[in-house]
C-alpha cells in the first residue's frame, strides 16, 4: 500500500474490506480465458439463472465458442466493434461472451434506445455487425453492419465447433464500448481494454472474498457499465449471476424479497435504489453479505442491525466502472459516507487548475491513472486529447490520466470525499447526462430560440429533469410537442419532465448561465399540454390517480403518456405493480411501452379483467380492498 503522505493527495490503494484471493499488483489472462477455465473445472455448475431458465458453465462455454466461430466466419475479429442488441437474459451472456472469444469488442446497445440514437451509435462506432434476436432487428436502422439473429441464425450458428478458439485477445485489446451522454452535445463512445476489465476483475475478487459459492445480482440495464462489473467477475469466479426479473428492479419491497429468496450474497444497486432498501426490515437469515452501491451521491449510512455490508463505489465509466471503494460504517454522521479509496493498481491525485497538487484537506479535481484508464473516445481524438492527459508524475510518457471533472479533498483517514462536479453534468436515476446534449435537440425545435437544463428535487427521493426555454414570439410550442420531439432522440431518462418558459437565461457576471437564478416549475410558468380530457370510464380514473401519485402530477389526462409526463422503466416497473394491486391483473412491461397513455393502458387493463371474467368470479378478478396508490 502506498504511504498516503507522500505525496498527500496521491491516494493509497483500496485495503481489502473482504478476504485476499491474490496478490494486489497481480495481472491475471484475460476474462473470456479465465471463464474458459471455470467450465474446464466446473462444467455443470450453474452459470446464469433467470426465472426458470439456467445456463451452465459448460453450457455458456460452448454456445459461446459456436457463436463466436460463426462471428469470426463473417469476417469479425480483433478491434472490430460488434453491436449488443438483446434483452437482459442468458442468451445476452453468451453473446457478450462470444463476442469476447472472437477477439472483438461489444457494444451494449439498449433496446429501448430511440432509433435515432441507434442509428448514430452504429455509425459513430463503424459496429461490424450486430448481436440481436429477431423480434428486435426489425427495429434496427440499417447502417451496412452484418445482423446475427441468435433464433433465425440458431441452425448455422450450431454447425459451429463448439471447441475453445485461438487465443485473440491480450490486456492491450479494446474489450467494450460505451456511450456515455456527451459535453459536445452528442454522446461518446468510451473504448474500454482488457487490461482494465482483469484488473477491475481481479480486484473484485480480492477485495470481497468471492468464491464459486457466491450467488450474486444482476440488475443493471445493459447501457449502464454497472452491467459489466455484474457479470465477469462472478463468472470468472466460478459463481452463480442471478438475473432479476424486470418488475422488481426498482421495486425494493419485491426486489428484497427477491433477494432474500434467491440467497444472493452479493449484489449491485445504483444508489437511490440502495438507499430504499437500506430502510426495510430484512430478516436474519438472509444471505446477503455485501451490497455495493454507486452511480449517484450517497447520503444515508446503513443501520447497524443490517445483515450485509454497504460499500460505496465511485467511477466514471472511462475508468472501468470502479476507481475507488469503500465499506461504509453504520450508525448516524453529519458527514456524507466517503467514495472510499482508489481500487487495485489505480491512482488518484487531487489537482488544482494547473495540474498541481493541493494540500491534504483541500478542494480540487479529481485525476485517475493506472490500470483502469481506457483508451479513449471512439473516433474521438481531440475529445480523447482533452480528458486523456500525460502523467507529469509518471517517468513513463505513455502514462496519462483521466481528469474527471469531479471535485474531492483527501481526508486525513486517506478516503476520498466527493464534493461536487466542477462543470454542469448530471446524474439522474444513476445515469450520467450532458445538459448540453439535451439542449442541442431543444435549440433546433422550431421557435426555441434558447435554452437550459438542470436537475431539480422532484421530491425527497428523486431529481428529475427542467428545461428552461427562450421561445419567439410568435412560438405556439406545448409541453407534449417537445417531449415528443426530444424522445424521438434521446434515451427517456434524458427527456426533461417539465417546460418553462423565461424572457431570457439569467447569467452570471462571467457570461455563463446561473442556473441558481433560473425560476422553480409552477402552474404560471410550465408549458402546458395540449387539449386535456379528463378521465371517462371507472378503471381511467382509477389508473389516473395511481399515475398522479406516482409521478407527482396534479392531473392526468386520457391522452397523456406515461413517459412523456416524466415517467421512465424505472417507475414502470413500479405502476406495474400498483396495477396488479388494483386491478388483480398483470400488465406486462412491454404492453406498457406499447400503449403508454392512459387510455391505451386502461384499454389493454380492461382485456385483461374481461379475459379473466371468463375464468373467475368477479371478486377474484377485481380487488374488493385497492392496493392503494402510494
Amino acid at each position: 500500500m502506498k504511504n498516503n503522505l507522500e505525496p498527500k493527495t496521491h491516494l493509497p490503494v483500496v485495503t481489502p474490506i473482504v478476504g485476499v484471493l491474490a496478490p494486489a499488483n497481480t495481472q491475471p489472462a484475460c476474462v473470456p480465458d479465465l471463464v474458459a477455465q471455470q467450465a474446464l473445472a466446473s462444467p455443470a455448475a450453474i452459470a446464469v439463472t433467470c426465472g426458470s431458465e439456467t445456463l451452465t458453465y459448460a453450457e455458456l462455454e460452448n454456445r459461446s465458442n459456436q457463436l463466436a466461430r460463426f462471428l469470426r466466419a463473417l469476417g469479425v475479429g480483433p478491434e472490430q466493434v460488434v453491436g449488443l442488441y438483446l434483452d437482459r437474459s442468458p442468451s445476452m451472456v453468451i453473446a457478450a461472451l462470444a463476442i469476447l472469444k472472437a477477439g472483438s469488442a461489444y457494444l451494449p446497445l439498449p433496446p429501448d434506445s430511440p432509433r435515432e440514437r441507434l442509428e448514430f451509435m452504429l455509425r459513430d462506432a463503424d459496429v461490424a455487425a450486430v448481436v440481436t434476436h429477431s423480434d428486435l432487428a426489425a427495429h434496427l436502422p440499417s447502417n451496412g453492419h452484418r445482423v446475427v439473429a441468435i433464433d433465425r441464425d440458431s441452425g448455422e450458428i450450431a454447425k459451429q465447433s463448439p471447441l475453445p478458439l485461438a487465443h485473440m485477445v491480450s490486456e492491450g485489446s479494446l474489450a467494450y464500448v460505451i456511450y456515455t451522454s456527451g459535453s459536445t452535445g452528442q454522446p461518446k463512445g468510451v473504448e474500454i481494454l482488457h487490461r482494465g476489465l482483469s484488473n477491475l476483475v481481479s480486484w473484485h475478487l480480492r477485495a470481497f472474498g468471492v468464491t464459486a459459492t457466491d450467488r450474486a445480482s444482476h440488475l443493471a440495464a445493459l447501457g449502464f457499465d454497472a452491467a459489466v462489473w455484474e457479470l465477469w467477475p462472478y463468472l470468472v469466479a466460478g459463481a452463480s449471476v442471478h438475473l432479476a426479473p424486470e418488475a422488481l428492479r426498482q421495486d425494493p419491497v419485491g426486489l428484497c424479497e427477491w433477494l432474500v429468496k434467491e440467497r444472493i450474497t452479493i449484489g449491485f444497486m445504483a444508489t437511490p435504489l440502495a438507499e430504499r432498501l437500506l430502510l426495510l426490515q430484512w430478516p436474519k437469515q438472509t444471505a446477503l453479505r455485501i451490497l455495493l452501491t454507486g452511480a449517484d451521491t450517497l447520503h444515508h449510512r446503513p443501520a447497524a442491525n443490517l445483515p450485509f455490508i454497504l460499500v460505496n463505489n465511485y467511477g466514471p465509466t472511462e475508468c472501468t466502472v470502479v476507481a475507488t471503494s469503500g465499506a461504509v460504517p453504520p450508525g448516524e454522521s453529519n458527514r456524507a459516507p466517503s467514495i472510499g479509496r482508489p481500487i487495485d493498481n489505480l491512482q488518484a491525485y487531487v489537482l488544482d487548475e494547473e495540474m498541481k497538487e493541493v494540500a491534504a484537506g483541500v478542494a480540487g479535481e479529481l485525476y485517475l491513472g493506472g490500470a483502469g484508464v481506457g483508451r479513449g473516445y471512439r473516433n474521438h481524438p481531440d475529445l480523447t486529447a482533452q480528458k486523456f492527459v500525460p502523467n507529469p508524475f509518471s517517468e513513463d510518457s505513455s502514462d496519462r490520466l483521466y481528469r474527471t471533472g469531479d471535485l474531492v479533498r483527501c481526508l486525513p483517514s486517506g478516503e476520498v470525499e466527493f464534493l461536487g462536479r466542477s462543470d454542469d453534468q448530471l446524474k439522474i436515476r444513476g445515469y450520467r447526462i450532458e445538459p448540453s446534449e439535451i439542449v442541442r435537440v431543444l435549440d433546433e425545435y422550431p421557435g426555441v430560440e434558447t435554452s437550459a437544463v438542470v436537475a431539480r428535487e422532484r421530491d425527497s427521493r428523486e431529481k428529475s429533469l427542467v428545461a428552461y426555454l427562450v421561445l419567439a414570439a410568435s412560438a405556439n410550442v406545448t409541453a407534449t410537442q417537445l417531449r415528443e420531439y426530444v424522445s424521438k432522440q434521446l434515451p427517456t431518462y434524458m427527456v426533461p419532465a417539465s417546460f418553462v418558459r423565461v424572457n431570457a437565461l439569467p447569467v452570471t457576471a462571467n457570461g455563463k448561465v446561473d442556473r441558481t437564478a433560473l425560476p422553480a416549475p409552477d402552474a404560471a410558468n410550465s408549458l402546458v399540454d395540449e387539449e386535456f380530457i379528463a378521465p371517462r370510464t371507472l378503471v381511467e380514473q382509477r389508473l389516473a390517480a395511481i399515475l398522479s401519485h406516482l409521478l407527482n402530477v396534479k392531473v392526468v389526462g386520457v391522452n397523456d403518456n406515461f413517459f412523456l409526463l416524466g415517467g421512465h422503466s424505472l417507475l414502470g416497473t413500479q405502476l406495474l405493480t400498483r396495477i396488479s394491486q388494483n386491478f388483480g391483473v398483470e400488465l406486462s412491461l412491454l404492453s406498457l411501452f406499447d400503449h403508454p397513455t392512459l387510455a391505451g393502458m386502461s384499454e389493454e387493463i380492461e382485456k385483461l379483467i374481461l379475459a379473466k371474467l371468463e375464468d373467475a368470479e368477479p371478486a377474484q378478478v377485481w380487488p374488493s380492498q385497492p392496493g392503494g396508490t402510494n
